[in-house]
């Protein structure tokens, strides 16, 4: 004998008891296991009155298990892809993630790198890891050490004539 499927409130907290989701992402979870419209907005509507559903912790678990690794602008988009659209939040977010992005670009490049590049495209390469990430340009050409000098002799270093 078969067990029942799982009613749509048992799947959501299944979903929650794992980690905190947006509102957004555990909609997108749900919407192939509800049958109406109007019952998945029940669901979603009772886990939030109940505290079990919480944008503002799931922006917060997701900057700790990211914000590492990670710019401003990248996390920052990675937010709204999730679906977080309270400007407020944002805004907090990012006066945050601005405090300390100068220390996890560094970490990430030393974590990645640790020694300065050896020639123009291999500080290009670390450039372009750091922008991937999502910090600023400004902040990744400060964090890159220039080329290393003790490259062969008469390039790039002022000769005596």
């Amino acid at each position: 004998m078969a067990a029942a499927a799982p009613t749509l409130k048992a799947r959501a907290l299944h979903l929650l008891a794992r980690r905190d989701y947006t509102r957004q992402e555990l909609a997108q979870r749900l919407a192939p296991h509800a049958a109406d419209a109007a019952e998945l907005e029940a669901v979603l509507d009772e886990c939030v009155r109940r505290g079990w559903l919480n944008e503002a912790r799931a922006v917060e678990a997701h900057l700790r298990r990211r914000a590492a690794q990670r710019g401003s602008a990248r996390l920052q988009a990675e937010l709204r892809e999730r679906g977080v659209r309270d400007d407020d939040l944002l805004a907090s977010v990012a006066l945050q993630l601005r405090a300390s992005e100068a220390e996890r670009a560094q970490a990430a490049w030393a974590r990645r790198f640790g020694v300065a590049p050896r020639d123009a495209a291999e500080r290009a390469r670390q450039l372009r890891f750091l922008l991937a990430r999502g910090f600023a340009p400004e902040l990744a050409r400060h964090v890159v050490p220039a080329v290393a000098a003790d490259g062969p002799a008469g390039h790039g270093a002022d000769e005596a004539t």
